[in-house]
């Protein structure tokens, strides 16, 4: 009995979990515009929706924001990363708390400083500032899932390598990189999916020519979300699921070598 009680407990949970995206995807079948009842079945919002310049707009500039925020904070974040726990420098306390305010603090008080900012540096309002803002608030979880990562590498690799007579750039990229990808790749899918679904620092740090998808959405809020917003979250969730069963099966085949090894 209490075995079947876990299951429904767990049932219920994926539902709720769940239930919400499945009828998102129902709605963008249906024939009404309003998407409050489902009337009917159609395709027909699926070719409105390439027909929807100010979506596919808002799509592109989502998908370059979130995609070169995503390259320049990993790389900087585990830049940072490995000089932090590496090295000992004055005020490194001070340092290692200060990365962890971006994290705890709310979302609208580093949009409102950030535009302060721009606006006292007399910087224009536009994709440049959108990336800028978006690097700055995802490199603090870039920097804390790759150290985390570092804490669990055994310190003295990087003596074994030098003994061995590679370089310190040589193990940096052949020994160090490769040891934190797991912490790494962690990071980055963090950074593209908190950048993907920013509103709030998007809000106050976009400008013309810069609308995102997030945005977009939220424009359409009183207006009312048609059903070619659905279609569009549909195929997006589409490539994201076909994403995450190629990264399963590669993970799947890599620990089946291992394990043959």
């Amino acid at each position: 009995m209490k075995k079947y009680l876990e299951n429904f407990y767990i049932l219920l949970v994926l539902m709720f979990l769940f239930l919400p995206i499945g009828i998102l995807i129902l709605f963008s079948f249906n024939t009404s515009r309003l998407n409050i009842v489902f009337e009917g079945f159609t395709l027909d919002w699926y070719v409105t929706l390439f027909q929807n310049r100010t979506l596919l707009e808002a799509l592109k500039n989502t998908l370059i924001v979130a995609f070169t925020s995503t390259i320049v904070s990993t790389i900087i974040g585990t830049i940072s990363a490995y000089g932090l726990h590496k090295y000992s420098f004055k005020g490194k306390d001070i340092v290692n708390e200060l990365i962890y305010i971006p994290v705890v603090i709310p979302e609208i008080v580093l949009g409102i400083a950030l535009l302060s900012i721009y606006t006292l540096l007399k910087i224009e309002l536009g994709m440049f500032t959108l990336i800028l803002a978006h690097i700055c608030f995802c490199i603090p979880f870039v920097i804390i899932s790759v150290r985390s990562t570092l804490d669990n590498l055994d310190p003295n690799l990087e003596q074994a390598a030098s003994d061995l007579g590679a370089s310190k750039i040589q193990t940096f990229f052949r020994i160090i990189i490769p040891m934190l990808m797991p912490g790494i790749l962690s990071g980055a899918e963090l950074a593209l999916t908190l950048s993907l679904d920013d509103v709030v620092i998007s809000y106050f740090t976009a400008g013309p020519g810069s609308n995102t998808l997030p945005l977009q959405v939220y424009s359409m809020i009183k207006t009312g979300v048609t059903p070619d917003v659905n279609a569009l979250i549909t195929i997006m969730l589409l490539v994201i699921f076909i994403l995450l069963f190629i990264s399963t099966l590669v993970q799947v085949k890599r620990m089946k070598r291992e394990v043959r090894v």
